[in-house]
């Protein structure tokens, strides 16, 4: 403890007055760190991948049923979003307002909500999307984008056995998904989600199985490095691809 009396040379700096010429944060142009964003056909198990990737690496894991409650329930998203640093919220405030004008969103609706969260999740790095079109929004340079694949069989007998329904029921169930999937993705971003070239990995989960497609997914994570500008040796991702 201080002892009292006169302030000497180690005391702590008054709190008023001048305290010389302060410089303010950086703003953010790009995220800090990778992000994983894992598009999946649906029964193909894509999100038992992520949750294993997440373990792997120690990432948390925001599956499409979370994105959507994050970005819909205000007080739960307000809470989890409580310590994002203003400039993650500036980034993704600009990229957001890039993206309606791009696709004409309208502020506010359900999309734009959930394409702002995307992009502050990817501002803080170190996460796992899955779904909504993550990989589509995110600047290719700082984004791991997964595709996770499997035969239409397996994807049938494995949706039944999930949810108990006849393989009739179970491949319904799969159409109806993959559709909604690719309808979302195409309404947000114009892109085609069965396109392989818009992805770093493309990985069949019927042939390599969870752990192996989780274990390529990591290590292309530890392989892959952000870009660097020569002037300040900061990473630099440009913007998710022209959207227009």
């Amino acid at each position: 403890m201080s002892p009292a009396g006169p302030l000497s040379d180690s005391a702590d700096p008054p709190r008023h007055g001048y305290r010389g010429a302060t410089t303010p944060p950086p703003l953010l142009n790009r995220p800090r760190s990778l992000t994983v964003a894992i598009s999946r056909e649906a029964g193909s198990r894509g999100g038992s991948i992520a949750a294993a990737v997440g373990r792997l690496l120690g990432w948390q894991v925001f599956t499409q049923e979370i994105l959507d409650f994050l970005a819909h329930d205000e007080a739960a998203g307000a809470e989890f979003l409580v310590d994002v640093p203003p400039a993650a919220r500036q980034w993704a405030d600009a990229e957001t307002a890039r993206l309606a004008q791009a696709r004409e969103l309208i502020p506010g609706s359900d999309m734009a909500a959930v394409a702002r969260l995307i992009f502050i999740l990817a501002a803080r790095g170190d996460a796992v999307l899955v779904g909504r079109g993550a990989g589509f929004l995110l600047p290719a340079a700082s984004t791991v984008h997964v595709r996770v694949v499997a035969p239409a069989a397996q994807r049938v007998a494995y949706m039944g056995q999930w949810l108990r329904m006849t393989d009739a029921e179970a491949s319904a169930e799969i159409r109806a998904r993959d559709d909604r999937r690719a309808s979302f993705v195409t309404a947000v971003t114009d892109r085609d989600a069965a396109d392989p070239a818009m992805y770093d990995l493309v990985l069949n989960s019927a042939r390599l199985g969870m752990d192996v497609c989780a274990e390529l997914i990591a290590q292309t994570v530890r392989a892959k490095q952000l870009p660097t500008d020569s002037a300040g040796g900061e990473a630099v991702a440009s913007s998710a691809d022209d959207l227009g």
